[in-house]
């Protein structure tokens, strides 16, 4: 979960507090799958709209 929003943070500035409170909300596996997701996304918008698909 922490490389995750370092991550996010290094590729779209300083990560939402919504978007931080939802990916510690995942389990293990929903983090893989976002983990994977990352190299996909373009902005923060990408991330909160897989977010919402979790």
């Amino acid at each position: 979960m922490l490389l995750i929003l370092r991550l996010l943070s290094r590729g779209f500035g300083a990560v939402e507090p919504k978007i931080e409170e939802r990916i510690n909300q995942l389990s293990k596996t929903q983090l893989e799958s976002l983990a994977e997701a990352l190299l996909d996304f373009s902005s923060q918008a990408d991330v909160i709209r897989r977010l919402e698909d979790i």
